[in-house]
């Protein structure tokens, strides 16, 4: 079960992901675990894959959306690295990004069971 602890234990700011939610714990902690399953993720994985550069950009856009406005840092900064770099069409070694996204990806999958 996810809690504020864990979410902290990872590196979001809860403080301030609650207070984007009013200080309404309940909600939050359910976005936060609904943001898990974001199907982005998957999406950006193939995509990046695909080389299909334009796309990837939405998805991970999409993607720091999510987990910026609940201030769950550690993705949320991987995130805006790969969005940047894919918005400005930056060549970069983008598997890689995406192999390290994904390792905090499943690191946080395993906090919100």
């Amino acid at each position: 079960m996810l809690t504020i602890e864990k979410l902290k234990e990872y590196g979001a700011d809860t403080d301030e992901g609650l207070k984007r939610c009013m200080g309404n714990e309940a909600l939050y902690l359910r976005l936060a675990a609904m943001a898990d399953q974001q199907p982005e993720f998957q999406e950006l994985e193939s995509l990046i894959k695909d080389n299909d550069l334009k796309s990837a950009f939405h998805a991970a856009h999409s993607l720091k959306g999510v987990f910026g406005n609940l201030a769950i840092t550690p993705l949320y900064d991987r995130l805006c690295e790969i969005t940047e770099l894919l918005r400005s069409e930056t060549p970069a070694d983008y598997e890689s990004l995406v192999i390290d996204i994904m390792k905090f990806k499943d690191k946080y999958s395993s906090i919100c069971q």
